[in-house]
């Protein structure tokens, strides 16, 4: 039995829909899956590609109608009849890994970017840090010249010294 179940709504992109899918796909033990982000009619839309047997597919449909992830938005869920191919579902694995990659890899990069420039402002604030240090030490010493001046001339008043 093969099925083309389309789930559409206002927020069906973006909140691990396709992976939610899949993995319960998986739990019924559907050999063939596939699944993919689309646009129609003004609100996202994730369509779904199942093949398997009659009691396989009976129960995704059911949990696919009664069950979504926690932050979707869904408006509907259109099932039909499917007689085209559908993706065995370790394929579909390895492709959803690389539309994930594809997303991932230009993030990273700017988390490298990102972190270079922390590392840089570190190397700066450090060398600030190290500048504050010199100028306190030399504050510290100038009040602790100011203060051994002041005991000097109390001893000396006390002693009869000038």
């Amino acid at each position: 039995m093969k099925l083309r179940i389309t789930i559409a709504g206002p927020k069906v992109h973006n909140v691990g829909y396709r992976y939610f899918l899949m993995s319960r796909a998986m739990s019924f033990r559907i050999r063939r899956f596939e699944a993919h982000n689309i646009e129609g009619n003004g609100e996202e839309e994730v369509l779904a590609l199942v093949d398997g047997s009659e009691q396989e597919i009976e129960a995704f449909k059911a949990l696919v109608e009664a069950r979504r992830p926690e932050r979707a938005e869904v408006s509907r869920v259109l099932v039909e009849d499917y007689d085209g191919e559908v993706m065995r579902v370790g394929e579909y694995a390895q492709f959803c890994t690389t539309v994930q990659m594809n997303k991932a890899i230009p993030l990273l990069l700017d988390m490298k970017d990102d972190l270079r420039s922390l590392v840089d402002g570190q190397s700066e604030m450090v060398k600030e840090v190290r500048g504050l240090r010199e100028d306190m030490a030399v504050k510290n010493d100038t009040e602790w010249q100011a203060r051994m001046e002041k005991d000097i001339r109390i001893i000396k008043s006390k002693l009869g010294i000038r």
